[in-house]
């Protein structure tokens, strides 16, 4: 199996990463091609990976090809190099708003798509990536398209009218979650504590709080009541809270990257 990325950027660096450290295929396998010299030199000096600035030549070469561009630059990549496609290529895409209809309207009705939204903590491989695949695919592309997209954290198969919600509730998700972190880390300086003790606290209490919520199976409202105990601190933050808006201001944010997702 060959694998080709076009577009190098952070999360296709990501990607390739894991399939790297996960030994799917060699690292000869993989071929990327960008229009940035310097990050196609880097790909190749950090993975050992056949690159270049020839989109066409990355989709002639592989199996399994991997959309990795900003969707505002998709048009003009697709059109330079789509007539190359195979019949045989698989397309997996990770744009962000590009639906299987348009990806087929761009690439053709016949190729087989593989729509994906994956997240930034793909970088360390805990990426939860959603995956809406072409229902043309044959099960062992499916099958193979799934272990390339779980080399670098979990897959889960969802519907394409659930991406755009996807990208709201995961997607786009780190984002606040780093700024819930840094939040938390500012209120713990103001109380004394040295700024790398509290990115650390507050990091590992999400990491943490996240882990014991996916392992124990439990919903989270059971496990923040488990925290709130009668009169005590958790439930005096958890009022000032509630008072602030903050689930109202959470379900605003996520519902606003939907749309947004939309849009594009």
């Amino acid at each position: 199996m060959k694998i080709g990325f076009i577009g190098l950027g952070n999360m296709a660096g990501a990607m390739i990463g894991g399939l790297v450290k996960n030994g799917l295929v060699p690292s000869g396998n993989i071929y990327g091609a960008d229009v940035n010299a310097a990050l196609v030199k880097s790909r190749a000096e950090e993975f050992g990976i056949v690159t270049g600035s020839d989109n066409r030549e990355v989709v002639k070469a592989v199996d399994y090809l991997v959309l990795a561009v900003k969707p505002q630059f998709a048009p003009e990549a697709i059109e330079g190099f789509k007539d190359a496609l195979s019949a045989d290529t698989v397309v997996i895409s990770i744009m962000a708003g590009k639906s299987l209809e348009w990806l087929h309207a761009h690439l053709g009705a016949e190729v087989k798509c593989v729509r994906c939204m994956p997240n930034t903590a793909a970088l360390v491989g805990a990426a939860i990536t959603a995956v809406t695949p072409d229902p043309s695919l044959s099960e062992e592309e499916l099958e193979n398209a799934l272990d390339i997209i779980s080399s670098f954290g979990t897959a889960s198969v969802v519907s394409d009218k659930l991406m755009d919600a996807v990208v709201g509730v995961s997607g786009s998700a780190p984002a606040y979650v780093f700024m819930f972190i840094e939040a938390m880390a500012d209120a713990a300086v103001e109380e004394g504590m040295p700024r790398a003790q509290a990115y650390e606290f507050a990091a590992k209490a999400v990491y943490g709080s996240a882990k014991l919520m996916i392992d124990s199976g439990k919903h989270p409202g059971e496990l923040k009541d488990m925290v709130c105990s009668p009169a005590g601190t958790t439930i005096a933050a958890v009022r000032v809270l509630e008072e602030c808006g903050f689930r109202g201001a959470v379900i605003d944010a996520v519902e606003a990257a939907a749309e947004r997702s939309r849009q594009l």
